[in-house]
């Protein structure tokens, strides 16, 4: 089974791989959510779609030039890429596109807040689809973490229906693309620099073509910063990073579980959340929301420090797992509710 093998592979990388895959993702992550509400809410940049055609070019751009200069090599394109990448381009086109809208509709600390259900839903997803148990003091911590969120939106002073749609639905989409990228790393001929070209190459023309129905390629033609020498290295910085953001998930998805990577992210978040109360000036103060941040990097802190330091969790989990069982009946149906 593929959980099986995942796991399998997880134990023969190393710690310190482990560690600093993680490290590399936090770090990016965390510069482009900064530099992206850079372009879209300082500068008002009317088309976080084609920012996000922008970050796809890129990422084409530069694994073309590696892979040509012999620098990093995966499989030429044949018919069967499509197939073999199935579901993951549209799973990367949502969570790209409904990224970069939530961004701009929410503050920092808010969209930081909402960001901690991907973990909820990563945990789930990994339940039924690797088949995966997982046990009670890592559950425990992630039932902190959203419990966390829970506090902080209960008292979102600027609540945005259209900004909260799209954190969910970012939510959804980054848990689904995460299990399947863990799922897709195994791929015989991809691997990590496959699933990151050919995801952007199957995307990049039609979110094109969407960005030109809607009107949004013909406003980001006429903005009028790009004269604007800061604004210009902004976006092209948006780009670079988009390029390595998602070099760097597929990293830390490799050496570790969707679910450690999604909570990586969410310790970020709530970083981000913490610095945006001082720097930004969207963000409305109130002591719920204040708590409701503080629960969320306490669980993700005690999350953190249980995966990367608990070495004995191989022989130990069958003590301490906590598991949850998916039965089916006679026809292969799961039971009602």
């Amino acid at each position: 089974m593929m959980s099986a093998k995942a796991c399998q592979e997880n134990a023969e990388h190393s710690g310190q791989l482990k560690f600093f895959s993680a490290v590399f993702y936090a770090g990016s992550s965390f510069l482009i959510t900064v530099v992206n509400k850079t372009v879209l809410t300082s500068f008002r940049f009317p088309s976080y779609m084609c920012l996000g055609i922008g970050q796809m070019i890129t990422t084409l751009v530069v694994l073309s030039a590696a892979k040509m200069s012999k620098t990093v090599q995966f499989q030429d394109c044949d018919r069967w890429i499509f197939f073999k990448i199935f579901p993951l381009p549209l799973l990367y086109v949502g969570n790209h596109l409904t990224g970069l809208a939530s961004t701009k509709k929410l503050s920092l600390p808010m969209f930081t807040v909402l960001r901690k259900f991907t973990i909820l839903m990563t945990m789930i997803l990994e339940i039924y689809i690797l088949r995966k148990t997982f046990p009670k003091h890592l559950v425990y911590s992630v039932v902190a973490i959203v419990l966390g969120a829970m506090v902080a939106a209960s008292s979102d002073l600027a609540f945005d229906v259209e900004g909260y749609t799209f954190i969910l639905l970012n939510d959804a989409f980054t848990a689904a693309s995460g299990v399947y990228t863990k799922t897709k790393l195994g791929t015989e001929g991809l691997g990590k620099y496959g699933v990151l070209y050919y995801n952007a190459l199957i995307i990049v023309i039609p979110t094109l073509l969407a960005s030109v129905f809607t009107g949004d390629l013909h406003e980001a033609v006429t903005f009028e910063d790009w004269v604007e020498v800061k604004f210009i290295f902004c976006f092209l910085m948006s780009c670079i990073m988009g390029f390595v953001l998602m070099y760097s998930i597929v990293l830390c998805s490799y050496y570790n579980s969707a679910l450690t990577t999604t909570v990586v992210g969410a310790i970020k978040n709530v970083a981000v959340a913490y610095i945006g109360i001082f720097v930004g000036g969207d963000y409305l103060f109130s002591w719920t929301n204040f708590l409701g941040l503080s629960i969320c990097m306490s669980g993700g802190l005690v999350y953190s420090y249980l995966t990367f330091n608990n070495k004995s969790s191989g022989s130990n989990a069958g003590a301490q797992e906590l598991k949850i069982h998916i039965t089916e009946d006679s026809t292969g149906k799961y039971p009602d509710n």
